[in-house]
């Protein structure tokens, strides 16, 4: 399966003259236009918010229940509304819509006698506006929604793949830096193994051989071996890579993944602090440094997997 980011733009339209039908069952020319826009962004869980027209209220439930059906994770914002074009806008208001309105007219002066009479702009909007809501937007909004979602998708998924390369290409350069802390410790623990013996031989021709020799070389032994313990990385390094490992898998499955990889980059970070903390060269200090930065870098790329 891909993996897919939560970060995506889509947007889709009805051309004009090809409008739904009314409730009467005809094919009638509708001077609008159906417009669609659908943006999402990271979040933790799926947030849907809506933003359509009049006209568009009520189909809100069937858009939810259908972006929730291809998508899991993110902050999704949809935008849809009918617009009217200049030339085909005007639109001739039947003989029952003017008597509505004028009786409308006659109702609001008896209680409102100084309120202005309707304008002919005002009588053509308001017969539009009652057309618009005899129109059946069911299956031109599902079809525009459907388009819109599926290029969103497409997006989200472009997206994905973009970030899936990253970040296996940080886990290769984590994997590097691994192996270049594995010798450190060794070469660490024969170093301080020298100098512990070359400190008690200075302390024994000081003292004027009160040390026997042998004595020297098991304290310098005892003192390295405590040493090495206090250093020692190898489980941390272990288990960075195990985590490394982990999160190639789940990259190469794909699917529904950026919770389970927001977890292990966690562990990552984790690791890498505690190698630091046991540094005991400045080699594996910049190596540990290092690890962070990338792991840091993979952190907010992570953010943005579904």
């Amino acid at each position: 399966m891909p993996v897919y980011s939560m970060t995506g733009y889509a947007s889709a339209q009805q051309s004009p003259g090809t409008a739904p039908a009314g409730h009467d069952g005809g094919k009638t020319a509708t001077p609008a236009r159906l417009g669609l826009e659908i943006r999402s962004v990271n979040s933790r869980f799926l947030d849907l918010s809506f933003r359509l027209g009049e006209e568009l209220r009520a189909h809100e439930p069937a858009l939810r229940e259908l972006i929730g059906a291809r998508i899991k994770r993110g902050k999704v914002e949809v935008r849809a509304n009918v617009e009217g074009t200049a030339a085909e806008g005007l639109r001739e208001p039947t003989m029952a819509t003017l008597q509505r309105l004028g009786a409308l007219q006659e109702t609001v002066k008896t209680w409102m006698p100084t309120a202005p009479a309707l304008s002919v702009a005002e009588i053509l909007r308001l017969a539009s506006a009652e057309s618009a809501g005899d129109v059946d937007w069911t299956e031109p909004l599902q079809q525009v929604a459907g388009k819109a979602l599926e290029d969103l998708v497409a997006a989200r998924e472009r997206e994905g793949a973009r970030l899936a390369k990253m970040l296996l290409g940080h886990l290769e350069q984590l994997r590097g830096l691994a192996d270049q802390a594995r010798p450190l410790v060794p070469q660490l623990v024969e170093q301080q193994r020298q100098r512990f013996l070359e400190r008690w031989k200075e302390a024994m021709a000081l003292s004027e051989g009160a040390a026997t020799p042998e004595a020297a070389q098991d304290r310098a032994l005892t003192e390295a071996t405590a040493f090495a313990i206090r250093i020692d990385v190898a489980e941390e390094l272990t288990r960075l890579t195990s985590h490394v490992e982990e999160i190639a898998r789940l990259i190469r499955k794909g699917g529904e993944i950026g919770k389970r990889l927001d977890f292990l980059i966690q562990e990552l970070h984790r690791e890498a602090n505690t190698l630091g903390s046991k540094s005991a060269a400045l080699e594996l200090t910049r190596i540990s440094v290092d690890m962070k930065v990338l792991i840091e870098q993979m952190r907010e790329q992570v953010q943005n997997i579904e």
